[in-house]
């Protein structure tokens, strides 16, 4: 088993161009735990080791349940890396194709509420997208963690032109076009495309996203409506239309706003899943009738 500092890495959770995210194993703290490594090709890349341990920082500073906890940082063999809380419940990537329209609510809310943490400090996150929102199954009430800062931008830089970056399916356009800076509401995009995504199973403007799809001459609806059979609040398809808009001014003006909107649609709390192990009480009947029909048995056979 691979080691990494004091970590046993154990399982291979997620890879991207720049970094692996980890399970590993905290020997000292009898814990499991995340760990996210530079990739070796970028390790010698001077700007790339500096975003990677500004992400370690700024997960740091951001002192919230609804974001992910970084509790260490180190190198090993010229590779930086940094330890976080291993959240259980696995991604909402995971959720999609596979949720109710209520609990598809919840969970999209629950993700536009932890975006807004990120914004209240100031930070805009830049890649909102199922597999960088984390579900934490082990609290009282299931939550949505925030994750993946590697793209974030503070707010006060983002009003000019930046390096555009991002997953073009969730990219708002002016994101994706660089048409004069952006701001909170870009993220508010693209939570509305993963709450259009939960719902439905699909993105609404494919992988390519709206901008690559008008680029190839082929202009998306401006107004993804969301399938009858669905059985969705009627007021969903406003809802989604507002924050799927071109126009940064016609959609939600918050992620705080975005997630009250949906839950005023009839969101709830995902169901635990049952467990398949029998109950106490359900051994204890079996156990009497197994007593019962073997006396039966035995007293026939006399």
């Amino acid at each position: 088993m691979r080691k990494l500092g004091r970590y046993l890495l154990e399982d291979r959770l997620g890879a991207g161009s720049f970094a692996t995210v980890w399970r590993a194993y905290d020997p000292e703290l009898d814990t499991d735990v995340a760990v996210k490594v530079l990739a070796d090709n970028w390790a010698s890349n001077a700007d790339v080791r500096q975003r990677f341990l500004a992400e370690a920082r700024l997960l740091r500073r951001i002192s919230s349940p609804r974001v992910v906890r970084v509790h260490d940082v180190g190198v090993q063999d010229d590779r930086p890396y940094f330890v976080m809380d291993y959240v259980r419940g696995g991604t909402l990537a995971e959720r999609v194709g596979h949720c109710r329209p209520a609990e598809a609510l919840h969970l999209a809310a629950e993700a536009a509420y932890a975006v807004q943490v990120l914004h209240d400090a100031g930070v805009v996150h830049r890649d909102i997208k199922p597999s960088n929102l984390l579900l934490d199954i082990g609290r009282t009430s299931t939550a949505v963690l925030v994750a993946d800062l590697g793209s974030a931008k503070q707010l006060a830089d983002a009003s000019g032109l930046t390096v555009t970056t991002g997953t073009p399916a969730y990219m708002a356009p002016e994101q994706a076009l660089q048409t004069g800076g952006f701001d909170g509401r870009a993220d508010v995009y693209a939570l509305g495309v993963v709450a259009y995504e939960l719902l439905t199973g699909r993105k609404p403007f494919g992988s390519g996203g709206r901008t690559t799809l008008a680029a190839a001459q082929a202009p998306p609806p401006s107004s993804p409506t969301l399938p009858r059979e669905l059985g969705a609040p009627n007021g969903m398809d406003t809802l989604l239309r507002a924050a799927l808009s071109v126009e940064p001014e016609n959609r939600p003006p918050t992620a705080q706003a975005f997630a009250d909107a949906l839950l005023s649609q009839g969101g709830e709390e995902p169901v635990p899943a049952r467990s398949s192990r029998p109950t106490p009480l359900a051994v204890w009947l079996a156990a009497v009738v197994v007593f019962l029909v073997t006396t039966v048995l035995t007293w026939l056979a006399r």
